[in-house]
């Protein structure tokens, strides 16, 4: 029988808030953003020049939250499950709410930095754990280390059948949209971090658009310092390229072409990474009430 255990992360994240009692060394526990939550389907305001569309769907109360795993890490078996504080097994991608206000919306830590293994949240398992990606039956790996911590937007959804037009008139990747958060601190799998957008690349990967929101976590010692794409260039100079270039040849050592980008090679600035946000939420509150065929995808 696979191993199942409760981790424990130390972290100094305002989100990340260990619980009101002493943690035992088996258990994880963080609040996500800070806030209770119990909208469904509502309008929220960010505090930005307009104001934007945002849904939640299952939302969870007072999210106090246990990440356990399952299996050993770098099996086919190992899993990331999260539960929350009633002991019910909850999806981060569909019950973790993006938008905390304040233009601060949660990220949720798939791939922490330096490391290679190819971890991303099950899209098609019952409340999506995260696991580590397969191809013909073995374990994926990078060919070298990300150099920053890595994962997905939970409440958005890359919609297959929308070809768009802005962008070559590529469809979307049929996951949730990816992050790169630039911050100094390496994080821990199923982290779940406040974070600001600053940017936005348009990754074409074999046709597919695959959106990569460049972001820093709000408790980071730079945070302050950058607020848009330009802040990038100055506080994190050559970070936007490097990043472009990670995910450009990442797969050039398996044989595969580069991958592309979208909106003439540059990072496009914050209201646009604001505007793919709010878009792909749509489409994942779109997916989430049906309207849309869900295929494989779980919905639970």
């Amino acid at each position: 029988m696979a191993a199942t255990r409760a981790i424990a992360i130390a972290s100094n994240s305002t989100c990340s808030l260990i619980a009101k009692k002493p943690l035992t060394l088996n258990q994880k526990h963080f609040v996500v953003g800070g806030h209770h939550h119990a909208l469904c389907f509502k309008t929220l305001k960010l505090s930005h020049s307009s104001s934007r569309r945002f849904y939640t769907c299952r939302a969870i109360y007072n999210p106090d939250l246990i990440v356990k795993e399952e299996g050993q890490p770098e099996t086919l078996d190992y899993r990331v499950f999260f539960v929350d504080k009633s002991g019910k097994t909850v999806s981060p991608w569909h019950d973790i709410p993006l938008q905390l206000g304040d233009g601060a919306f949660n990220f949720i830590v798939e791939i922490p930095k330096e490391s290679s293994a190819k971890m991303e949240v099950a899209t098609d398992e019952a409340f999506t754990p995260i696991k580590q990606d397969t191809k013909k039956g073995k374990l994926r790996y990078y060919p070298y280390n990300i150099n920053w911590n890595y994962g997905l937007l939970p409440q958005t959804w890359e919609d297959p059948s929308f070809a768009n037009s802005e962008v070559e008139g590529a469809f979307g990747d049929n996951d949730p949209v990816d992050v790169v958060e630039i911050g100094d601190s390496r994080r821990k799998i199923g982290e779940v971090l406040r974070v600001k957008p600053l940017a936005a690349l348009a990754m074409i990967d074999e046709g597919e658009l695959d959106w990569k929101i460049v972001a820093i976590s709000l408790d980071d010692p730079r945070a302050s310092l950058v607020n848009d794409v330009n802040d990038v260039e100055e506080h994190f100079p050559g970070t936007l390229t490097a990043i472009r270039d990670w995910f450009r040849d990442y797969k050039i050592p398996d044989g595969k072409p580069a991958n592309r980008f979208g909106l003439g090679n540059q990072a496009a600035n914050k209201d646009y990474a604001l505007k793919v946000i709010t878009e792909t939420n749509e489409s994942w509150s779109k997916l989430v009430k049906r309207s849309i065929p869900a295929g494989e995808l779980s919905l639970v």
